[in-house]
């Protein structure tokens, strides 16, 4: 879009013609109107304090490089062509929320139907309508993943709205944020000589916090695949373990940790069940590990849950599960009473404003660059000395180039 002199722009706005997008408003709403010609004034004011719903539309990319097929311990991934889903929320100022949704679409849409009428400024009142009205609420499910999924449109638009990044209207705390590597799956024919060399490829990208998969193997097996890592990288790069709730009970996974825990692992990431509160406790307990739970829960009610009951040195709900960016905030908020670190899971590229805005986050959970090969929909983030660099861009920086969408579009 060519550049407007300011005051032009201003009025083509007022008359529906332009976006609000393209000027900051923050604080700044009265230097604003001084800008604009009076009978176009109040036209200004409503635009820049009322934001609808005018549609609600999805989009599905698929990509020709098929993935290899991985698997964590409890499920197999991959093997097939990767395939990428985007929600877009527009709206009567011009403006549209990009997020990749989780959950079946016809429930997002129905989340996003309830909120049609109320202005999408009033983020606290959205979530609260989403939530309570005209249903039975619910604390987990595929209702929360819908709720999520619309909340984070909903900020997308706001940032949008105030041309700036979503980190930045919420409170920006940090502007370089540590971020990890999530790889270290299990594969047919890789053996601990190509995971070593999985691994130092993350470092050689940049990065000082990896993470690898454990809880498939018989504990001794993992135990020396961790070690061999460890060894590999030298006491520079720091190791996150991952069992994604492998261990049946709480006992195995205390034996799996204590061959390894001389090792100054970062965290040990959800060595038990979800729910299984007394087990995680017993880890936590045990070993001279930082225990990490929460992936699986949903809501502040989840993480007080977890927190009430000792389960966990560090929480890290997935920010669309637990409900979006407005019930992260309360999350967060609710682990730093306790003293508890948040680190988010899910979706980097949403994830990385709840870290820039929270002073108790600890890290973000990144793909690195190899996996760009197979989903190129958005880039890797350029790292520099183990850390990413806060979005500049209004909104979350969700969008997808329209050539791509043209090429690859498949729904």
């Amino acid at each position: 879009m060519k550049q407007l002199k300011r005051r032009s722009f201003l009025e083509k706005a007022a008359l529906g013609i332009g976006a609000i997008a393209t000027f900051p408003i923050l604080g700044n709403a009265k230097g604003i109107l001084d800008q604009v010609s009076l009978p176009y004034q109040s036209k200004v004011r409503n635009a820049l304090e009322s934001i609808k719903i005018t549609d609600i539309r999805f989009f599905s990319l698929e990509f020709p490089k098929e993935t290899p097929l991985t698997w964590n311990a409890i499920k197999k991934s991959g093997g097939k062509k990767p395939r990428v889903s985007f929600l877009e929320i527009h709206t009567d100022a011009g403006i549209k929320g990009t997020v990749i949704p989780k959950g079946p679409s016809s429930t997002v849409r129905k989340f996003a139907a309830k909120i049609k009428g109320l202005n999408l400024l009033h983020t606290e009142k959205v979530w609260h309508h989403m939530y309570y009205y005209d249903r039975k609420p619910v604390a987990k499910g595929v209702e929360l993943h819908a709720i999520g999924s619309v909340d984070l449109a909903v900020w997308d638009i706001v940032g949008k709205a105030l041309n700036l990044p979503v980190h930045r209207v919420l409170g920006t705390f940090r502007e370089d944020i540590p971020a990890y590597a999530a790889g270290g799956y299990y594969a047919k024919d890789k053996g601990i000589k190509e995971l070593v060399e999985e691994m130092e490829g993350y470092v050689r990208e940049g990065f000082r916090l990896v993470k690898m998969k454990v809880g498939f193997l018989e504990a001794r097996k993992d135990a020396e695949r961790v070690r061999a890592v460890a060894k590999a990288l030298g006491t520079d790069v720091r190791i996150m373990v991952d069992a994604n709730n492998g261990y049946s009970s709480a006992y195995e996974a205390i034996r799996f940790g204590r061959m390894v825990e001389d090792l100054d692992l970062y965290w040990f990431e959800e060595p038990v069940a979800p729910d299984d509160w007394r087990g995680n406790a017993e880890c936590r307990e045990q070993l001279d590990i930082p225990i990490v739970a929460g992936e699986n829960e949903y809501t502040r009610w989840g993480a007080r849950d977890l927190v009430e009951n000792h389960s966990c040195d560090i929480l890290n709900l997935d920010t669309i599960k637990s409900g979006g960016i407005t019930e992260y905030r309360k999350i967060s908020a609710l682990a730093s009473a306790y003293h508890i670190p948040v680190a988010p899971h899910g979706y980097a590229h949403m994830n990385i404003h709840v870290v820039a805005s929270t002073p108790n986050a600890l890290v973000l959970e990144t793909y690195p660059e190899k996996a760009r090969d197979f989903n190129p929909a958005l880039p890797a983030f350029s790292l520099r000395g183990g850390s990413v660099k806060a979005p500049s861009a209004p909104g979350l920086g969700m969008e997808v180039d329209e050539k791509m969408i043209k090429e690859y579009r498949v729904g």
